[in-house]
């Protein structure tokens, strides 16, 4: 089976344990190296906690949809579920997001938000406050979903819904760079709705001890529970096909997102013989090299295989012609398992108490 290691990869591989010395000492510095991070990141903390810093606020309510790693807890899916939550309640939703790996204001996210809500909105910039205030008045939007937007304390918010990833909850442990935190687990308690997510691909008793953990974290906050659920093929020209292809034919798959491990096991799951893989660096700007050079390794696999990627890496190839092979993304959607209800409320409640603040 051919795979690709990228610089991403082989840092989670040596952050994960790579066995040998030379490993075991670059760890070493990454640990020395998370110091002065967690030092940063303590401080700026306390400075928003005490009102060292400013904050702003919006005249909309704004929901916080973030998490408290690098990279690959689902947040994408979990956005447009809150977006489609209010446009079924007929409310105007804008999203703003920082844009990582974004060319000219627009990133994978994005684009894969653009296709699945053609009707939202979607500004990107690093100033979310002037964001927030262009969405109220240029869209007259009545709901702001900030997207990444846990460790973003500039702009108010009136919910935050913090996601964890069920697979690898903590990071290894350790703060980055040693680690994958962004922030002490401790700042959990910041959170108003905890999301366990991808809660399908781990033991029920694994995800009880993660229940406990995450209620210590953050005793007031609902703990809800969710899986991402593969829907539907999509392809470029908004095609759509059943996810019983996938069992049909082997499969050559790549992915440029945070956590492909994630990835391939939902291609395992629906039952595909993945033959072939590939990976690149989460938010991966796909060069005319890098197509020219999957064409050539689609072209290289037996006549009958079918190509399969995510929808993000999908939105930024817009490529067509792979070796007479058919490229499909799978579509994915947040479900949720338990504390439906109670997110339900807090959703509500957000929006309903912004009404009467002066």
């Amino acid at each position: 089976m051919e795979r690709v290691l990228v610089s991403g990869e082989k840092y989670r591989a040596l952050v994960k344990g790579r066995r040998g010395l030379g490993p075991a000492l670059s760890r070493l510095g990454l640990r020395a190296a998370s110091v002065p991070y967690g030092c940063v990141v303590w401080l700026r903390n306390r400075l928003y906690d005490r009102g060292g810093y400013r904050i702003f606020r919006a005249n909309a309510p704004v929901v916080s949809v973030g998490n408290l790693t690098l990279g690959g807890t689902g947040k994408t899916p979990c956005v447009e579920y809150v977006t489609r939550y209010f446009r079924k309640q007929h409310r105007r939703v804008a999203i703003l997001s920082r844009g990582y790996g974004g060319n000219a204001g627009r990133n994978d996210e994005a684009l894969v938000l653009e296709d699945n809500l053609p009707d939202v909105p979607h500004f990107q910039g690093a100033d979310r406050v002037r964001l927030a205030s262009q969405a109220v008045a240029e869209r007259v939007s009545d709901v702001l979903v900030l997207d990444d937007g846990f460790q973003h304390r500039r702009l108010a918010r009136d919910l935050d819904l913090v996601l964890i990833d069920a697979t690898d909850p903590w990071g290894q442990g350790y703060l980055f760079p040693r680690g994958l935190l962004r922030e002490p687990a401790a700042e959990l308690r910041r959170a108003s709705v905890v999301m366990l997510t991808r809660c399908n691909q781990v033991e029920a008793s694994e995800r009880g001890r993660l229940r406990e953990a995450i209620t210590r974290l953050a005793p007031k906050a609902p703990l809800v529970e969710s899986d991402h659920r593969p829907m539907e093929l999509v392809g470029l020209d908004r095609a759509a096909a059943r996810l019983d292809r996938l069992r049909v034919q082997p499969v050559i798959a790549f992915s440029g997102i945070g956590n492909p491990g994630a990835f391939r096991q939902t291609l395992i799951d629906l039952g595909a013989n993945v033959i072939g893989w590939r990976t690149f660096p989460d938010h991966h700007r796909y060069s005319g090299k890098d197509v020219e050079e999957l064409r050539a390794w689609a072209d290289s696999q037996p006549a009958d295989c079918l190509m399969a990627t995510t929808q993000k890496d999908l939105v930024k190839i817009r490529e067509t012609q792979w070796g007479g092979k058919e490229l499909w993304a799978v579509r994915i959607q947040l479900h949720l398992e338990s504390g439906e209800k109670e997110f339900h409320q807090k959703l509500d409640d957000a929006v309903n108490g912004f009404r009467s603040k002066p």
